[in-house]
């Protein structure tokens, strides 16, 4: 099937312009041909579409999600069947695809089979990539057992489990190897403290530098990369000399660590939604109060690792790493992030640096031939104005995926 777009304002990731007049011709799944100007046509079966200069960018990537938290007790979790899970699980897809992300990396929890209902059509969603369960020593940020529990932790968790639990070189090993085994894209490690999980501090430093190590040979073994949670500088120095590619959150690193991160060519992936979701009540849903302490001030450190880090020049990705009910606040990131950075370079890390760090440079997060049409179509400038990406506004009149529309108000 052809399908051409003429003249729209397409939004030039690259050159942080716009280029008016210009038109764009998918065919089947990807982009065959992006020109200034006209493009000429004489297969009578194409569908022409008239956008009078609605502007025409890639569709978004969100480089933390967790697409299976269908609530905010992920220790509950655990004890729900995976059917039902998935069946939330896959909704919640339905409406990041719907909100215009076309691709995200999941960071705990999916799998699979997730992965591949999705690939085959059988639910609209974005392109999942999945690191499966993460890693966490005992005690660590995935490990969810409350101090009074002696059970045994299941070393094989199911949909509904965040992470798993690994010690040692040799378990760590065989954890990513199994992990992989299982069709996983990338792999996450637990590396310091987190906020959800109720035995650890948020500046404990996890797993050994072996440990690191191991989970990172293994994994570019098999052609792929490790993210590392992490809040703390000592911990994020650590991960980035064991050599781990991606460094989620980080709301507590410092002047050295970032040159260090820059010095590795790694990414910093901060989640500055998750931390503003803390203090918002919706529908009766809300944190633990036990939570939002143990959070402290790494909301207003959030924003200032940012800033530290788009000065210095650093690879910054977008996420969001929401849960449960807050799911539907993923496009809030870009309005955290505006106090930071100007709307191309908020667009740039949620399209561009996304497709550098997920490996998918050309095919994801640009409009050029042999890309992926994942596109949207707003009426209104982005460059201008970055909310008329936010679903109140009503300005995002098409969402395409590998070519098929998802919405369409054309």
């Amino acid at each position: 099937m052809l399908l051409l777009f003429k003249n729209c304002n397409l939004l030039d990731i690259k050159g942080g312009e716009i280029q008016p007049n210009s038109d764009v011709l998918i065919e089947n799944s990807e982009i065959k041909e992006v020109k200034s100007g006209p493009i000429t046509i004489k297969n009578s079966d194409v569908i022409v579409y008239n956008l009078q200069g609605k502007t025409v960018m890639p569709g978004l990537c969100d480089a933390h999600v967790h697409i299976t938290a269908i609530g905010l007790d992920l220790n509950k979790s655990l004890k729900l069947p995976p059917s039902y899970i998935t069946a939330h699980s896959l909704k919640i897809g339905e409406e990041m695809l719907r909100r215009g992300f076309t691709t995200v990396r999941d960071a705990g929890g999916a799998d699979w089979g997730l992965a591949m209902a999705i690939k085959e059509g059988v639910f609209q969603c974005p392109r999942l990539l999945y690191c499966g369960h993460a890693l966490s020593q005992t005690g660590g940020h995935g490990d969810l057992r409350f101090r009074g529990e002696d059970f045994i932790e299941n070393r094989y968790p199911s949909i509904g489990s965040l992470g798993r639990i690994c010690d040692g070189v040799t378990e760590v090993r065989k954890a990513v190897r199994d992990e992989l085994r299982k069709g996983a894209t990338h792999i996450k490690i637990m590396v310091s403290g987190g906020i959800v999980s109720p035995t650890d501090d948020i500046h404990n430093i996890q797993f050994s530098i072996e440990e690191i190590k191991a989970a990172v040979e293994e994994a570019e073994n098999a052609n792929t990369y490790v993210m590392a949670h992490a809040y703390t500088a000592a911990s994020i120095k650590r991960a980035l000399h064991c050599g781990v590619r991606s460094i989620e959150h980080g709301n507590l690193i410092d002047e050295e660590t970032l040159d260090l991160l820059i010095e590795k060519n790694a990414f910093l992936v901060p989640t500055l939604a998750t931390y503003e979701t803390l203090y918002i009540k919706d529908g009766g849903f809300q944190f633990p109060k036990a939570l939002i302490e143990k959070a402290g001030d790494l909301r207003e450190k959030s924003l200032i690792s940012l800033e530290k880090a788009y000065k210095k020049g650093a690879k910054i990705a977008f996420g969001t790493d929401l849960l449960g009910p807050f799911h539907k606040y993923q496009l809030i990131e870009f309005r955290l992030r505006r106090e930071i950075m100007p709307p191309i370079d908020i667009i740039r890390s949620a399209t561009i640096n996304c497709a550098e760090l997920f490996n998918l440079q050309g095919k994801i997060g640009v409009i050029e031939p042999g890309a992926y049409a994942d596109l949207l179509v707003i009426d209104g400038n982005p460059l201008e104005n970055i909310e008329v990406l936010m679903p109140e506004k009503n300005k995002i009149k098409a969402i395409l995926k590998e070519g098929k529309f998802i919405i369409n108000e054309l």
